[in-house]
Formats: C-alpha cells, sequence, structure tokens
C-alpha cells in the first residue's frame, strides 16, 4: 500500500541485506523505518510490538531466523532461535507456523547451505502472504458489491476492530483488504473505526492507514458499535484473527466478541478475514484452549498521544495504586460467525466446513 504516494510493506530487505519495518509505536504521529540485526532485535520488535498482526508476525519471525542462520547456521542456533523467537508472542498462530516451516526447511540441509535457503524462504513467505491477502480481498469485495447493490448511490458502512490492515500484514491487510479492492473498484465506503482500547490501535493505526489511501471513516469509542448496529448504520463487520480453531472459533484483539454478540443481536453480518496460516486444526474449542496473552497492566493505566508542543508522551489516567487486568485476546465462538473470508474462498464457521476447504493443511498439520 502507499504511505503519501510511496509503495511501501511493512518489512522488507534492503539492498544491503538488512531487514528493515516500520516500528508501529510511533504511528500515527510519526513514521519510524528501524533495522533489525541480531536474533535478539527480532525477538524484541515481536514481543515489544514494534511489528504486530499475526501474518506479519510470522513474516518477522521467519526473517528472524534467516538474519539468525547467516550468523550462525547450526543445529544448536537453529533449535535455539525456534525457542527465543517463539517465547515472545504466545496467541498467534502464524508466529509458530512459520518458525516450524523455517525448520522444516533448514533442517535436513547441512549447515553451509542454510543461509541462503533461509533468505530465500522467508522472502517467499512475504511475498505468499500478500497473495493470500490480495485473494482475500477479491473475495469479500464481491460481498461488499452486493450490499451495494440493495443500496445504490449510498455508501456501504463496515465496522472493523482493531487493527488488520496491511500493518498487521506484509501488505493489503486482512480485513481491510476487501475495503481497498472495493475503494479501487469505485464502490462508495465508510467504515466505522473502533479506537480499540487499550493499545488504541484502530485510532493509531486503521485510521491512518484508511486516511493515508483516502477512504471515508470515522473513528468511535468500542463501546459505540451496539448503538450504530441498532440504528441501522452498519452494513456488516469484517475483523481480523491471530488464531481460528478446527470448528471455526476466531481468537481476536480483546472486545471481538462483544462485537459479535452486538452484530447477532441487530442481524449484522460478522465476517472473519482468515488467512490459512493463521487456522490451528490443532485446536477445537477456541475459549478453552487457546491461550490468551495477559500484557502489562501499564497499557491499560496508560495512554500514549502527541502533546500539544509535539512531542510524543505517555500520561497516566487512572489514580496511583490501581491496578490493572490486560488480557490481549478474546474468543468469538463459531456460531456467531457468519463466514470466514479466507484466499480460497467464503468459508463457513463450522467444523465441517474447515474440512471441506482446508482439509489439505489439516492432514498436512496433524499428520
Amino acid at each position: 500500500m502507499k504511505i503519501d504516494g510511496t509503495p511501501f510493506r511493512t518489512i522488507w530487505r534492503d539492498a544491503a541485506g538488512v531487514v528493515q519495518v516500520i516500528d508501529q509505536r510511533w504511528l500515527p504521529h510519526e513514521l519510524r523505518i528501524v533495522p533489525l540485526h541480531s536474533r535478539n532485535d527480532f525477538a524484541v520488535a515481536i514481543r515489544d510490538m514494534w511489528v504486530r498482526g499475526a501474518p506479519l508476525i510470522g513474516a518477522t519471525a521467519a526473517w528472524g531466523v534467516a538474519m539468525q542462520m547467516a550468523d550462525d547456521p547450526s543445529d544448536a542456533s537453529l533449535a535455539e532461535t525456534w525457542d527465543v523467537l517463539h517465547e515472545t508472542r504466545p496467541t498467534a498462530i502464524n508466529l509458530r507456523w512459520a518458525l516450524d516451516e523455517m525448520r522444516r526447511v533448514l533442517a535436513p540441509l547441512p549447515p553451509a547451505e542454510r543461509a541462503a535457503a533461509a533468505a530465500k524462504r522467508a522472502a517467499e513467505i512475504c511475498d505468499e502472504d500478500v497473495e493470500i491477502n490480495r485473494q482475500i480481498g477479491l473475495h469479500g469485495l464481491e460481498i461488499i458489491r452486493q450490499i451495494a447493490a440493495r443500496k445504490p448511490g449510498q455508501p456501504v458502512n463496515i465496522l472493523t476492530h482493531c487493527n488488520a490492515g496491511w500493518l498487521a500484514t506484509v501488505d493489503w491487510g486482512t480485513a481491510t483488504s476487501p475495503i481497498y479492492h472495493a475503494h479501487e473498484a469505485g464502490i462508495p465506503v465508510h467504515v466505522f473505526v473502533d479506537e480499540t482500547r487499550p493499545r488504541n490501535q484502530g485510532a493509531q493505526l486503521t485510521a491512518w492507514e484508511l486516511n493515508s489511501h483516502g477512504i471515508p471513516h470515522s473513528l468511535i469509542v468500542d463501546n459505540a458499535g451496539g448503538h450504530l448496529m441498532q440504528h441501522g448504520e452498519v452494513d456488516m463487520v469484517i475483523v481480523g484473527t491471530d488464531r481460528t480453531t478446527a470448528r471455526g472459533d476466531v481468537c481476536n484483539k480483546i472486545g471481538t466478541y462483544l462485537k459479535a454478540l452486538a452484530a447477532r443481536a441487530n442481524g449484522v453480518p460478522f465476517y472473519v478475514a482468515l488467512p490459512s496460516p493463521t487456522i490451528d486444526f490443532r485446536v477445537k474449542d477456541g475459549v478453552r484452549e487457546i491461550p490468551i496473552e495477559e500484557r502489562n497492566g501499564a497499557e491499560v493505566t496508560l495512554v500514549q498521544g502527541r502533546a500539544a508542543d509535539g512531542t510524543i508522551q505517555s500520561v497516566q489516567i487512572s489514580p496511583d495504586g490501581t491496578t490493572a487486568r490486560n488480557p490481549a485476546f478474546d474468543v468469538t465462538p463459531a456460531e456467531l460467525v457468519t463466514g470466514l473470508l479466507t484466499e480460497r474462498g467464503l468459508c463457513p464457521a463450522t467444523e465441517a466446513g474447515m474440512e471441506a476447504m482446508f482439509g489439505d493443511l489439516k492432514r498436512a498439520m496433524l499428520g
């Protein structure tokens, strides 16, 4: 996608062979591009959310393995790198998928061949992510087109939660890809952007993306979505996912479950944009089996923003001594999901639907 007319990806290797990423902690007020050199750099970037979003986390981990293989391609280094990077974020399955894929490719090779093979596979994983997200967008475009046909001359109003845009992937995004495709097809769209506390990815990232691309949008507080649905102002909801189970339960940014409940109560279709590497066929019951990351309570008690003097600051919004709980994700049961938008098409959020569309991936994962 573009920033001020210039095409960007979220992660790339430059001409000197150095991996560069957009450090998203400073958006929307400052665009910082930073190099990642060591395995520790990649671990910190993932853990401290310089990069975030399940597909981008996986791509970053793949490049982390590749850079480590250039330094030390031994068996011990490969095993240790898998462990170090895997422990950075426990919920998003793309992280483990990418690490397993890199290990699958590299483990049979002699150490002398691993650096080149690792760089090649990491680059392929990034390119594959871009194409997956492009296809999700094309399938989602057809749903938006159908809604637009029922309300000629009026915009299709789409509500989204968190950031599942191109900043959460290598390019295009998942939940935003249908929106970008619709906009480019000349279909009028308007996006309600949840602020998405506590880290405000909607306010800071999704709104920045849409604004940069010229897509009409309105920022809303997290609790406004149900009200808008009650009054018929939302035509559809599209969210992303960090892990989806074998039966279609969806684990996504905290607050997604409440949006799904409101959508069901008001007859609003609730779609999840699902790239296939985010499916975990080892898990069936998402509520009971997916580990939910608990992050530092300071993300709840502090808010970052730009002060009047132009500096980026964090301010405390709670009393001294107040503790905070900070679960980063929740699980939306499959029965609340209208459909899963995948690169292969629209998939029912059922075990049978997942088996029919992705049985080959299930067999590859489970053996």
